[in-house]
């Protein structure tokens, strides 16, 4: 069995008030997340121990890293650096017992706002954002639209088995 570590970093204050239990929601859809992509991502079957790293952070912070890494001069709601695009990845594979997988990064005003306008919870859709970075860190994309589609049906099994609906139904 695959084990996965999830290093939390709350820098927001906000996050503790609004998503009740926070941890054991983390640790649900990262459950979620690993068991509905077994047998797709490879190196998973690999006996190491992989790491994720979580901020629950605010839209300074995030609006500072997308422009710093994407050149976008504004927040956005989720932030994903996958490891996977390093090319020291592999050797980290063969020679490394524990293996980082990377870092996520949630900005909780855009979490809110994009809840409030969506019409659902903030538990649902901060679960919908950090399943959403998980996959990102494990290769998925969705800039062409077959790989969107192909993230989203991911998105929308993970969020199902977790009794959340569909956020991207019409």
């Amino acid at each position: 069995m695959t084990k996965i570590k999830v290093f939390v970093d709350i820098e927001e204050a906000k996050w503790t008030a609004a998503v009740e239990n926070i941890a054991a929601v983390v640790e649900r859809v990262k459950e979620a997340v690993f068991k509905r992509v077994e047998g797709e991502v490879d190196f998973l079957a690999l006996p190491k121990t992989f790491g994720v790293n979580l901020c629950l952070s605010n839209d300074t912070a995030v609006h500072k890293l997308n422009m710093e890494f994407r050149r976008m001069d504004k927040p956005t709601n989720v932030l994903s650096f996958a490891n996977l695009d390093d090319p020291d990845f592999d050797d980290v594979l063969t020679y490394e017992d524990f293996v980082e997988l990377g870092d996520i990064i949630v900005a909780f005003e855009t979490m809110e706002r994009e809840a409030e306008e969506q019409g659902v919870s903030l538990h649902d859709h901060f679960c919908h954002l950090w399943a959403h970075g998980l996959l990102h860190i494990l290769g998925y994309d969705h800039i062409m639209p077959d790989e969107a589609a192909e993230m989203e049906a991911r998105e929308i099994d993970v969020l199902a088995e977790l009794g959340i609906d569909n956020p991207y139904r019409e």
